[in-house]
């Protein structure tokens, strides 16, 4: 009888949550079109009725009193004006999967002080971030989205990104650029490679980190936390450098990973 109870009362959260949202439904898959929820902390489902949510809709949460919203992986766009205006978010949680901003999506968000961006990025419209006047930084994992004059309008905010990663300049929207430093060095996982080379083929990939420091890249044929073995040592050039690894092909499985020399 109690796990009965539990199980309804379980059941009421979600059926609560899910009430919070309004959405529609369209080949399958969920747009969020508003937000009637009282709780200015926001995580967003990241399915409903079986479906995947994969959209913020246009002007879904403008204008509201929110202060955080947690978006999941299953989210691919934000629709035009979709956080606009709301003066008192000072916190957004981005899943990995987001490609698109639209336009003017978290313009006059004047709390918000940082974003990060996934690697799928590939598009921000129109003064998506303008008017953000506490945004101090903003962070991309991915290469440059498609250039856009005024992303950062009137923003006195810094764009970061990882050495390795392609299409940057001095500028990027509007705001000024700078590597992104990590505290440790990692293996970007938006170009690896298998590179045809005498006399043989290599797996490739790239290793970023904004310092000059030596790294060490390490195999293993599991992930259990011994046989790691030290294949090479690279010094980096601006940040990062190209690896490859021409013995891949006599194992069954190999796995890398990167350390400080």
């Amino acid at each position: 009888m109690k796990k009965f109870a539990f199980a309804l009362q379980l059941l009421a959260a979600a059926l609560a949550a899910q009430a919070q949202f309004a959405f529609v439904t369209n080949n399958g898959a969920i747009t969020i079109t508003g937000y009637t929820g009282s709780n200015p902390v926001v995580t967003i489902p990241g399915s409903t009725n079986g479906y995947p949510v994969t959209m913020i809709g246009n002007s879904s949460f403008a204008y509201s009193g929110i202060s955080s919203v947690t978006l999941p992986d299953s989210v691919i766009a934000i629709g035009d004006y979709g956080f606009a205006g709301c003066l008192n978010l000072t916190n957004i949680t981005i899943g990995n999967s987001l490609a698109s901003i639209g336009g003017y999506a978290f313009d006059d968000c004047l709390g918000l002080s940082s974003v990060t961006l996934p690697n799928p990025i590939t598009y921000l419209g129109d003064e998506a971030f303008a008017n953000c006047s506490s945004l101090a930084g903003v962070y991309f994992w991915g290469n440059a989205p498609g250039p856009d004059a005024t992303v950062f309008l009137y923003d006195e905010t810094t764009v970061y990104y990882l050495p390795g990663t392609t299409g940057w300049s001095a500028s990027y929207g509007g705001a000024s650029t700078a590597p992104w430093t990590l505290p440790y060095p990692l293996i970007l996982n938006l170009n690896w490679n298998i590179v045809q080379s005498a006399p043989g083929k290599r797996f490739c990939f790239t290793i970023s980190w904004a310092t000059n420091a030596g790294v060490v890249v390490e195999a293993s044929t599991n992930l259990n936390g011994t046989g790691w073995q030290p294949l090479q040592t690279n010094a980096l050039v601006q940040g990062t450098n190209y690896f490859g690894d021409s013995d891949w092909t006599n194992y069954r499985s190999r796995f890398y990973r990167v350390r400080e020399q």
